[in-house]
Formats: structure tokens, sequence, C-alpha cells
């Protein structure tokens, strides 16, 4: 039994010297690689651990579960919230974002491997119907780093689209990227999408073209007018298509005729000639054409909602 203890504390000690070389890996300190040997000495260690009868039942399995939660949830706020913090340049967070996921979900991965010995039928995790390892590692990174971040990451996203709608070119492949990852971290469900980003996003292009109308209004004659409102629609749809969640694009271009059509629809037809344009849609049609409605006819006959279905 003596024996059998010793070995125990042995374990837990190179069990924690196996964990912390794998962290400063990650970390990009000074380490030997981390190899297909250093995986199965650690997986072994873990299951021999595992495998030890204690009392209370289950003591070891319970120590190692919690081990594996504490490794992740203190390396974490310590040492990836930190990096991300300390961006401010837009292009620099979401890359720093984008890096700092895939290091984790491949760190997850590894202990996720190490620690398999918990998991299975009739193992630790099962019996106790916790959560299973790969799932709790990745809603550590979503509920100790991305809750914290979201609000700047969300930011830096729609300042991004703000710039391209002024004619910047930007990384388009970045910002899909991380908008797929506000699904993606919510396990493939649109929630986080839709309230943390789509729902500001659809405030900011409401905000934007509201400003943009306001002038255009005062500058341009109708046809003018109605003209970039093609534009503008044809080029929030390519938007969408590119980097957009496929359910963003009616909610996108519904803002945007609000906006442009809808709110300045009085001030449209007291223009005269032009009175009226209908906005096209679907790809058959192209976005620049429009059809001209007489000036005198009442705003029921113009039926200006019909033509935005």
């Amino acid at each position: 039994m003596k024996q059998k203890a010793s070995d125990s504390e042995e374990g837990w000690d190179y069990l924690d010297r196996g964990i912390t070389k794998l962290k400063r890996i990650f970390e990009g300190l000074p380490e030997p690689a981390f190899n297909l040997e250093d995986y199965m000495m650690l997986y072994t260690t873990v299951y021999n651990i595992y495998s030890q009868p204690t009392y209370p039942l289950d003591k070891n399995s319970k120590q190692l579960y919690n081990n594996y939660k504490q490794i992740l949830e203190d390396y974490m706020p310590s040492k990836v919230l930190p990096s991300l913090r300390e961006k401010n340049d837009e292009y620099d967070l979401l890359k720093e974002l984008l890096k700092s996921w895939a290091n984790h979900k491949f760190l997850v991965k590894w202990l996720s491997l190490v620690f398999l010995p918990l998991q299975g039928e009739g193992a630790y995790i099962t019996r106790k119907k916790l959560p299973k390892l790969n799932a709790f590692g990745l809603s550590c990174f979503r509920d100790l780093v991305f809750e914290a971040i979201k609000d700047k990451v969300k930011d830096a996203a729609i300042a991004l689209i703000d710039r391209e709608r002024e004619g910047e070119e930007i990384d388009r492949t970045l910002v899909k990227n991380v908008l797929n990852l506000f699904v993606e971290i919510d396990e493939g469900k649109m929630h986080c999408y839709e309230k943390d980003f789509e729902e500001h996003m659809l405030q900011d292009t409401g905000a934007y073209y509201s400003r943009k109308a306001s002038n255009w209004i005062l500058q341009d004659s109708s046809e003018d007018y109605m003209l970039k409102v093609g534009e503008c629609l044809k080029k929030e749809r390519g938007r969408a298509s590119h980097y957009l969640q496929p359910s963003s694009e009616r909610k996108l271009t519904d803002i945007l005729e609000h906006e442009l059509v809808v709110v300045r629809a009085s001030q449209l037809l007291e223009e005269g000639e032009f009175g009226c344009r209908q906005l096209p849609r679907g790809d058959k049609v192209d976005d620049h054409s429009i059809i001209c409605c007489d000036s005198e006819k009442s705003r029921n006959e113009l039926g200006i909602g019909e033509t935005l279905e």
C-alpha cells in the first residue's frame, strides 16, 4: 500500500509537470515540443491514477476532473484575456481573437485526450452526468474570455464594415471568420450571433444610411437618389453573402429600404417627375433598374410598401 501511495504521489507530480509543459508551449515559451510519447505518458499516468481504488469512491476521479477544470479556468483569464484586452486596433484585435480561439481548441483537444479515461461508458463523467471534457473546455473560452471582450469584438467588426461602406478595402475573410466564431462558440446556435452582433450591426446600418439619406435627398435629384439606393442594395447584398450569416441578408436590406425609401417617401413624392422607384429583388433583375411613377398618383396608388415586398 505504501508503494502504491508513493506511486500515486509521483503520478500527480508527473501530471502537473506535463501539463505545465503543455501550457508553456501554448504561451510561446521555450520548451521542447509536445510529442506522441509525452501524450502517451500523461495519458497512462491519468489512467493509473484513475484506476486506483480509493476511499471514498471516486476520490481520484473527482480530483482529476477538478484539475482539468482548474487548468483552463486559471489559464484563460491570466494568459489569454490580457493579450486580447491590450489590442486596440480593429485588425490586431480580431486576428488575436482568432489565434487565441484556434490555440484554445488545440489545447482543449490535447487535454481532453490526456484526461480521456474520465469519460466514456461507465466512467466518472458519464456516471456523474458532468460536462464532457471538450464541451467544458470550449465553454471556458466563451464564459471567461469571449464574454469579457465580445462588445469590443462586435465594435471592431462593425467598424470594419462601415469602413468598407466608405470605400476602404478590408479583409473580408477575417471578418467572416470572426462572425463565424460567434456561431461556433455558441455550439452552432444563432443566439450569440444575433444578440451580440447582428442586432447592433443592424442598428448601426440604420443610423449609417439615415445620415447618408439626409445628405443625398438634399444634394441629388430623385433619379440620382434612387440610383444610389439601388447601388447600396447591391453592395449590401454582396457584403451579406461574403461575411454575414445567410439569415442576415433580408434583415439588412429591409433596414436599408426603410431608411432610404420608406422614411424618405414623402420627400421623394414631392420631387414630381421621379416620385417613386421600384426596388427590384433577386438575381435576375439588375439592381440599377428603376421604374418611374407619375407624381400625380396618390400615395396609396404608388404602393411604396408593395414595391419593397
